[in-house]
């Protein structure tokens, strides 16, 4: 029997998910973090999951999405980027500053089109391989690896929010020096079975944080090490950090800002660029490639607009022979599972992957992914292998209806200003 697989219905859940105090560049993450659900219902009852940004910029663009996709069949996928372009975008909503929420370079409305693109590919997708019986890394051509591996996750990070400020605590205390990260680089160690750390810079001078990356080596020697400090230096800066590091450095990420400074860095130093900020978009990859700016490019399905374009990316990457890693935000096991797919799928992943999840002690799954030996198992399950709880997930959007609005965007400057009033978003680069 044929099974219909239209799209009968679309449900977009906004959520607040709790988020620790970590600290960047631009401020420090919020109590709660804005998510949005998409769910794809079809005509037999199959319903698919994904996930993206949830702020309202992306929010408003996704609900006009969400009823041109109502009567498409759940497999024509190639017709999404297409219906997403009809969609009216208020063009003066997007920021042309750096992306305080996901620090990855230039904010365009083209971004903002794939970014929301990307959950409802997702959601296509695990209903696709529910309605057939396959995990999606079958739609994907098949998976070259049973596990993908992960990368510690480090943040300065403060031990609570700033006093009066509602929050969920959470129980990793602080760390703001370098005694402080390595305690919490051994906690993901012994936690999580973690073998790479990557540390998120920008946060202090950086002399501080090359001394932190030191204590980093010393305290896991052989263990590949990464610093992000999001477009923060100079270029000199990021070529002083990088020589007094050059022997402990897995890569350096977007230590400068822009293709440019990117190039001039690289041309100075041994240590491999790796970037989620100067490559961002297809239209970027040439100017990058092609001045030899970067390394390693960190892909990440959200923004690049789903799973198929990560796989083109790879493919790019490849063919240039550079590196490709996976890029995090703070993200729930819906992403967590569909980063999982998609990266078993890419053979030249030689890096293990970035992923916020275990700094999430909240999320809209009955059963929590989890890591074992730094690593996720891929799922051979039909579609992500994953199930909404949607007790917790009404619970979290309980929260989003209640806030007032201040939550419902993403701005670690703005959390900042709740500790230091006189905080001002800093201009890049700050050393």
């Amino acid at each position: 029997m044929t099974r219909d697989l239209t799209v009968t219905d679309v449900r977009l859940t906004p959520i607040l998910v709790a988020d620790p105090p970590l600290l960047n560049t631009q401020g420090v993450h919020q109590p709660y973090t804005p998510r949005l659900v998409v769910e794809v219902v079809t005509a037999d009852g199959t319903t698919g999951v994904g996930e993206t940004y949830g702020d309202t910029k992306y929010l408003e663009l996704a609900r006009p999405f969400a009823r041109k996709l109502v009567g498409r069949r759940v497999g024509d996928l190639n017709a999404l980027p297409v219906l997403a372009d009809e969609v009216a975008v208020d063009g003066a909503r997007v920021s042309r500053q750096v992306d305080v929420g996901g620090l990855r370079g230039v904010q365009t409305a083209d971004k903002l089109r794939l970014s929301v693109v990307s959950a409802f590919e997702v959601a296509c997708l695990d209903a696709l391989g529910k309605a057939l019986g396959l995990p999606v890394h079958a739609l994907l051509g098949g998976k070259v690896r049973d596990t993908v591996e992960y990368s510690a996750y480090l943040f300065y990070k403060w031990a609570e929010h700033p006093a009066g400020v509602a929050c969920q605590k959470d129980d990793w205390g602080a760390a703001v020096d370098p005694a402080g990260v390595v305690a919490q680089a051994r906690r993901f160690k012994d936690r999580y079975g973690f073998t790479s750390f990557k540390l998120k810079g920008g946060v202090f001078p950086p002399d501080e944080e090359i001394a932190a990356v030191r204590a980093l080596a010393e305290a896991f020697p052989g263990h590949p090490l990464r610093l992000d400090p999001n477009g923060a230096w100079t270029v000199a800066t990021s070529l002083r950090v990088a020589d007094a590091l050059a022997d402990v450095l897995e890569y350096l990420e977007d230590p400068a800002l822009g293709t440019p400074a990117m190039a001039e860095v690289a041309a100075g130093t041994s240590v491999p660029l790796a970037t989620n900020m100067c490559v961002t978009t297809f239209a970027e990859i040439e100017e990058a490639f092609t001045k030899g700016a970067v390394q390693v490019v960190l892909s990440d399905h959200h923004y690049w607009g789903g799973l198929r374009n990560t796989r083109e990316l790879a493919a790019i990457c490849r063919t240039f022979g550079v590196g490709v890693s996976m890029h995090s935000n703070t993200h729930l096991g819906i992403s967590l599972a569909a980063m999982t797919q998609v990266a078993s799928t890419v053979p030249n992943l030689r890096h293990a992957c970035d992923s916020h999840y275990p700094w999430q002690s909240e999320d809209v799954l009955t059963s929590r992914l989890t890591f074992e030996d730094g690593a996720v198992r891929v799922s051979d399950a039909p579609g992500l292998g994953v199930e909404l709880d949607r007790g917790k997930m009404e619970f979290l959007h309980q929260r989003w209806l209640s806030d007032d609005g201040s939550l419902r965007e993403r701005d670690d400057a703005a959390a900042m200003r709740a500790a230091d009033p006189d905080w001002v978003t800093p201009r890049l680069p700050r050393w």
